[in-house]
């Protein structure tokens, strides 16, 4: 289900330069079920393989299924550290293809609104894990809701991942426009996941940066762009990895949506 902005709600917070040594990178989409979370982690598969220290931190604070994409059982997640049961270090564990996780809690209705504690808890997270690692990849939750955007805006990058259905591109749309009105984002980058043939991504990217070239008013000397990340073919071995809970790039590193995942982690890097 798409997530209404409220029109009254405060601008958020402009993004944040990274510390030393790290990168952050904001995964998010406009629409759930899109593959955001399976993209996340085999990136970070695919930059660890490159040999990038990275940590994956699931920010969906209240509808958390990283730990379900990675087959992960974890007695200790971010709520822990929240509420400080368990130290940062306990709680951020190994993980399949060689990265690490920060795992979030499922269900847990006190994050579901970005309270000043819920915010000054995960700003104070990230602040800790950035000098640990070559990169934090923070997989958002979907839509534009108040808890998603303070997320992204912890990033100094954003990937948003869509599908060519409609609904998808309409959702993707309008969270590319709320990341450029309200918080100055001039550059954002566009996974198209499920492409239905070689070149789609590249005219649905085409076709949503006219559309927000006419919607999204051009700061002075600052013109909006939307850069194609990549595109990643509809594949039988994504849904066979999906269903086993595998990484894709562990299990089916020859498949075509494992050579795009690839591209996109140098595409990153390079």
């Amino acid at each position: 289900m798409s997530t209404t902005s409220d029109p009254a709600a405060p601008a958020m917070p402009h993004a944040r330069p990274a510390r030393a040594g790290a990168r952050t990178l904001a995964v998010t989409s406009g629409k759930g079920g899109v593959g955001k979370t399976f993209v996340t982690a085999n990136l970070a598969a695919a930059l660890a393989a490159r040999g990038q220290k990275v940590l994956v931190l699931d920010a969906d604070l209240g509808l958390a299924n990283l730990d379900v994409v990675l087959n992960l059982h974890p007695k200790l997640t971010l709520h822990d550290v929240f509420t400080e049961k368990a130290t940062l270090e306990q709680a951020i564990l190994p993980a399949p293809g060689g990265f690490s996780v920060l795992l979030a809690g499922s269900g847990m209705v006190e994050y579901s609104r970005l309270t000043p504690e819920v915010r000054d808890k995960l700003l104070h997270i990230v602040d800790l894990v950035k000098p640990r690692f070559d990169w934090v990849l923070l997989d958002t939750g979907a839509g534009i809701s108040d808890v998603v955007l303070f997320a992204i805006s912890l990033a100094t990058d954003v990937l948003v991942v869509a599908t060519p259905e409609p609904t998808s591109l309409t959702d993707a749309y309008a969270t590319i426009k709320v990341l450029a009105t309200q918080q100055d984002r001039r550059h954002v980058g566009l996974l198209v996941n499920q492409a239905n043939r070689v070149g789609e991504g590249k005219l649905i990217c085409s076709q949503l940066q006219q559309v927000l070239q006419r919607f999204v008013g051009p700061m002075p000397g600052q013109a909006f762009r939307l850069e194609l990340y990549g595109e990643v073919k509809a594949d039988q071995a994504v849904r066979q990895a999906v269903l086993k809970r595998q990484l894709m790039l562990e299990h089916y590193p020859g498949c075509d949506a494992a050579q795009a995942i690839k591209a996109l982690a140098s595409k990153l890097l390079g």
